[in-house]
């Protein structure tokens, strides 16, 4: 039995997960939790109080939240060289694009879904991000000289922060960007995200034949 237990759902940020799981190349149990009742009950909510997916439990470890899940686990199975050890000088960038997907990102494209863009330069400086056009510049700066965020190395940051430009780009809600687009395509072209992929759509496919 794997020691490590992963709780999604296929529809849900956990996709990212999924997909560093498989990069991770070891075994794992999925437990797919429902919305609603199943999320908000008692025994899940004792693991993350937020009623919310994805959730990691390795042994007794319990970690939530997409980005610390995914640095978590790259510390944790060092193997799969998927984050550069302290001390590093790609550490730093490490760190700083991990947060900036956390913060600066997640908030940018979640308002402007939303409908919501800070208005002139008093609500820009009050939000974190300060404009969704902001954040777009920095990260087409960031990869158009590079293939991974590191540099030549693929590691954890290109997972959470490559899913969330990736998605933003499918939804319309970052401007396609030539340099962004490449990037896009090159880590949903990893072997790991198709495997990651494969699987969540499959369980799609199973909820959609249930109802």
């Amino acid at each position: 039995m794997s020691d490590l237990t992963f709780y999604t759902n296929p529809m849900s940020r956990g996709r990212i997960v999924r997909w560093m799981l498989e990069e991770l190349d070891r075994p794992y149990k999925t437990v797919v939790m429902g919305f609603g009742e199943e999320m908000t009950g008692s025994e899940y909510r004792a693991l993350n109080p937020m009623a919310k997916v994805p959730t990691v439990r390795h042994g007794e470890v319990v970690v939530t939240e997409c980005a610390a899940i995914c640095a978590y686990l790259a510390e944790a199975f060092p193997a799969a060289g998927l984050s550069p050890p302290p001390g590093s000088p790609e550490r730093g960038a490490f760190l700083r694009w991990m947060f900036f997907g956390a913060g600066p990102v997640e908030a940018a494209v979640t308002n402007t879904s939303f409908g919501w863009d800070p208005q002139g330069p008093r609500q820009e400086a009050r939000v974190g991000y300060g404009s969704l056009a902001r954040v777009t510049d920095t990260l087409e700066a960031l990869v158009s000289d590079r293939e991974w965020i590191l540099g030549e190395t693929f590691s954890a940051v290109d997972v959470y922060l490559g899913a969330q430009i990736a998605w933003a780009l499918m939804l319309d809600t970052m401007e396609k960007r030539p340099a962004l687009t490449a990037y896009a395509a090159r880590i949903n072209a990893r072997p790991a995200a198709l495997r990651a992929r494969e699987i969540d759509d499959a369980l799609i496919a199973e909820q959609q034949e249930a109802q």
